[in-house]
């Protein structure tokens, strides 16, 4: 990170985006032509290296994916589910070679199947209607999953409309940002993206800096695999994930929010921004939100496909129109953020919370879950599930009922689950007994929770092969910043690779090391949190994988 660029990034602010520029320029042939990379270097008065290094990061800016038309799905759930071949296929019949991009994911793990055509994401049946969809006459099936709640809904009940914003924000307005935050910190909820830090903790850092202008930001960048709760809240609760920025930055004294949304997710994107319009038509957003004198306007991003960018530092670094590069912390962001100025970072899940907080009250909340867990949590169940869908349940509950009870168990013999994502632990299916839904529960089991989406690893699937499938995806994906990640997640995947091809087996020892040194070295959880979930099939999966070392 350059704090010179941040600087000439925020001469402009969120009004008058670098990076949301160069997403835009890249519209139309999928990739920003030279003459626009220059003339945006000269308007923000950096360096052509700079446009040009930072469109040359993402999938959907680079030039290998000029002229790319369709692109289909390669995440670990449709990796494992076997369907992405046929996609493939169906639309090689219509498309060249090099019109196929691939994107990572679509949030579409219930049913497979996934792929984008203009802007729209289609998954399931949809490919049976192939030829509609090219001509402009298929709907794609926009939700098709299934939403359930086995406890006291916080997240899935009715959708909050404009004015019932404006009703509850009335509340905070009247009680002042003082209470506010008392609930957030009585609540004690929780960050829903993976870590677990405490809302609270963040917002009161960033109160207590000095610096007038301040920034909240929306990391809507939900990139693992498996996990598509953050797209039922940004398309089907909106007004929540709103809410809890808009609380946030009343606490603290920003003015401005940023939701931060993959490129990935197009609908969620149109539907956030019809949202922020919704909100406007009643007064609350803009300036003097509720009659008051507070400020605050929010800023809807798309994304370039980049799963680094879930990480905060290299969000904040994406939004400054900088190559997303983990920062190195301290400082932390509630001090130095966005365009170096203090910013509060939080997770699509844990910001649509604070609307039941707000009009429950943090004690209420805190009584949901365990005392170190509160809350509720949405779960993710992939298409090996005979209910398939996404449900919220208390935290603290019984994973297994969970996955035997409300999942209906699987569909087919299945050897693992892994949560959390690419960087979560594989949690063998004996385990699964053990396991209660909180973060305690899973770190103590030498597992992670994280985002809480699920992955089944079917029977018939070669452990061997999905290690190095997590491998590989680091190794696209790390941001180059540091070698343990950049570096090490390419020797993996190598040694994986040729034990499975007639190289040498692997050195047991060897293995060992690289992942002691990515998890130790790595400057993000993208290389330091990777060997957890390769710790946890070495340990468990050991008869099937012995074939391939020394």
């Amino acid at each position: 990170m350059s704090d010179n660029l941040s600087a000439l990034s925020g001469r402009k602010g969120l009004e008058d985006n670098l990076f949301e520029q160069l997403v835009e320029k890249s519209k139309v042939t999928g990739t920003p032509e030279d003459k626009d990379l220059k003339e945006l270097a000269e308007k923000y008065l950096m360096g052509n290296a700079i446009t040009y290094g930072t469109a040359s990061f993402y999938d959907f800016m680079k030039k290998e994916h000029e002229g790319v038309k369709v692109h289909v799905c390669n995440g670990s759930a449709c990796l494992v589910a076997g369907t992405q071949d046929e996609v493939k296929s169906k639309l090689a019949g219509h498309f060249e070679e090099k019109e196929i991009g691939h994107m990572c994911c679509l949030g579409r793990c219930h049913e497979n199947k996934a792929f984008n055509y203009d802007g729209t994401n289609y998954s399931g049946n949809d490919l049976e209607n192939l030829l509609d969809i090219l001509g402009k006459k298929g709907e794609a099936s926009q939700e098709g999953y299934h939403i359930e709640a086995s406890c006291e809904p916080v997240l899935t009940g009715d959708a909050l409309t404009a004015e019932g914003f404006k009703t509850i924000f009335q509340k905070v307005l009247d009680q002042g940002p003082d209470w506010a935050l008392e609930q957030i910190n009585k609540s004690n909820i929780r960050g829903r993206g993976g870590a677990g830090f405490p809302m609270g903790f963040k917002l009161d850092a960033c109160r207590k800096e000095s610096e007038k202008q301040k920034y909240i930001v929306c990391n809507a960048d939900e990139g693992d695999p498996g996990a598509y709760s953050d797209r039922y809240l940004l398309e089907v609760q909106p007004m929540r994930v709103l809410f809890g920025m808009m609380v946030a930055g009343y606490i603290v004294g920003a003015d401005h929010g940023a939701v931060y949304i993959r490129g990935e997710y197009p609908e969620s994107v149109a539907i956030m921004t019809q949202a922020v319009k919704d909100l406007e038509a009643v007064g609350m957003h803009g300036d003097n939100i509720g009659g008051s004198d507070f400020n605050f306007k929010f800023k809807i991003i798309e994304g370039a496909g980049a799963y680094i960018c879930g990480e905060e530092t290299a969000l904040l670094s994406s939004l400054e129109g900088q190559r997303p590069e983990v920062r190195v912390r301290p400082p932390f962001p509630a001090q130095k953020g966005l365009f170096n100025k203090p910013t509060v970072v939080n997770n699509v899940e844990t910001l649509a919370a604070v609307p039941w907080i707000i009009d429950k009250g943090g004690e209420a909340y805190a009584g949901l879950g365990t005392e170190k867990s509160t809350g509720t949590k949405l779960v993710c169940l992939d298409s090996y599930f005979n209910n398939p869908g996404m449900y919220e349940v208390e935290m603290g509950s019984s994973f297994k009922d969970l996955v035997y009870d409300l999942g209906g168990g699987f569909k087919e013999p299945v050897k693992a689950i892994h949560v959390g994502g690419p960087l979560g632990g594989i949690v063998p299916t004996h385990k699964i007994d053990e396991l209660t839904l909180d973060f305690e529960s899973f770190g103590n089991g030498g597992f992670l929770l994280g985002h809480a989406g699920i992955v089944s690893v079917p029977e018939k699937f070669p452990m061997v092969k999905y290690l190095e499938h997590l491998f590989e995806f680091t190794a696209d994906e790390s941001c180059g910043k540091c070698f343990p990640c950049s570096i090490g997640s390419v020797r993996g995947k190598e040694m994986l690779e040729k034990s499975q091809n007639g190289g040498p087996k692997m050195d047991r020892q060897l293995m060992d090391d690289l992942l002691e040194t990515m998890e130790v070295g790595s400057l993000c959880a993208l290389g330091g949190g990777l060997p957890l979930g390769i710790k946890n099939a070495l340990e468990y999966f050991e008869d099937e994988l012995r074939s391939y070392f020394k």
